[in-house]
């Protein structure tokens, strides 16, 4: 089985879509995930817009698919938000973008072209904080996403979540850092009972569930394989905190205090469980066994995207352009032993697999609002 690996575009939040390209073409990569983060959001940390969501249309998307075929890549689009909790008016901005990305999708093939859409889900703390608040995170997050998978279906697109807990995501005062409601496996497996349309599924980053001290390989042999879309490939190196332990994240404490006790604090929002983040094969060793991860996957017939999420401090965190490349032809030349056949040339994927993506939509539909999906019959699925 020969896997083609893809970039996410959010390290190049510099660059145009154009550039985005060459970028991947100088890589030899077979994808691109595009971030298509709203503009006007709240988030500021590893995000991009590489497509204008406010003025796509059906031509648009046929001249996308022309650019992308021309190049010989593939693509899926994403943007990963809080849709079910958070400011109220953040929230809904955050779902009718969404809407905004299927649409998009749906122009340029969707599933039949394996155009998928990532996303996060958030988390509502307000009931979080209640009695059974997990649970009613998951009754507000079918509430929401009800309508949303099912538009979705109607279009022939496929929803993403992505498993990160986003555990930076609020200030350190808080006590608690499980901030996406599909940051756990048991979580996800409960979303698609709740809402058992095949129009969603997942991104699967194992570094996630590294630094949760969490074995990947595990995850996968008990994860539903035709929910498991894409791999983000981010690599995770721990360290041990004799101070706070691994399992709690880091508290917040005064300075004064801190240095008093001599002990060690929380210097910022994401510096609260022991890891720095890298890539497979540049700088740094890891803490996962990347090999038994892909061979579980392949054992079990996974055959789409290795996409790699570059937020490695040695190569995104340094803001050099020249580290960023050497950080993704890096991660290829790691990963490409273990994906694809060896050949005259080394280890290449075959230009052969590429398949051209088609101009499938044959009419343009008008951009559509969650207010808009509860006046209707999507109303019937909450």
């Amino acid at each position: 089985m020969t896997n083609p690996i893809w970039i996410m575009t959010s390290a190049f939040d510099q660059l145009s879509l154009d550039d985005v390209i060459e970028k991947a073409k100088e890589t030899g990569v077979q994808g691109l995930d595009v971030c298509v983060f709203r503009k006007d959001g709240t988030r500021d940390d590893f995000v991009a817009t590489h497509m204008d969501y406010d003025n796509f249309s059906l031509e648009t998307a046929k001249e996308t698919l022309t650019k992308f075929n021309a190049a010989q890549l593939r693509m899926s689009l994403g943007a990963f938000d809080n849709l079910i909790g958070g400011d109220p008016a953040q929230k809904v901005k955050n779902q009718n973008h969404l809407l905004k990305l299927i649409r998009m999708a749906h122009l340029m093939g969707g599933d039949a072209n394996d155009i998928k859409v990532g996303t996060f889900v958030g988390y509502n703390h307000e009931l979080g904080n209640e009695e059974n608040g997990f649970e009613k995170n998951l009754e507000e997050y079918a509430k929401i996403f009800g309508p949303i998978i099912k538009y979705a279906e109607d279009l022939g697109v496929t929803v993403l979540y992505e498993n990160c807990p986003m555990e930076g995501w609020r200030p350190a005062g808080y006590t608690g850092t499980y901030n996406n409601l599909p940051g756990v496996l048991a979580a996800r497996k409960l979303m698609y009972a709740m809402i058992p349309s095949q129009s969603h599924g997942e991104i699967y980053d194992p570094s996630h569930d590294i630094w949760q001290h969490t074995d990947p390989v595990e995850v996968i042999k008990h994860t539903d394989m035709d929910r498991l879309k894409r791999i983000h490939v981010k690599s995770t190196r721990n360290h041990s905190d004799p101070f706070w332990g691994n399992m709690y994240p880091t508290q917040l404490v005064s300075e004064e205090w801190a240095t008093k006790a001599g002990v060690p604090r929380v210097q910022n929002e994401w510096d609260r469980h022991h890891y720095e983040a890298t890539l497979p094969g540049f700088g740094v060793g890891d803490s996962m066994d990347w090999r038994k991860f892909i061979n579980t996957l392949q054992e079990k017939g996974f055959s789409g995207p290795f996409e790699i999420e570059n937020e490695a401090g040695l190569s995104k965190g340094t803001g050099n352009m020249a580290a960023i490349m050497q950080g993704y032809k890096a991660t290829v030349l790691n990963l490409s032993p273990i994906l694809w056949s060896l050949t005259e040339e080394g280890y290449q994927y075959p230009k052969a697999n590429f398949k051209e993506m088609k101009a499938l939509a044959a009419k343009d539909i008008p951009v559509v609002t969650m207010e808009d999906l509860n006046k209707s019959s999507y109303k019937k699925y909450h």
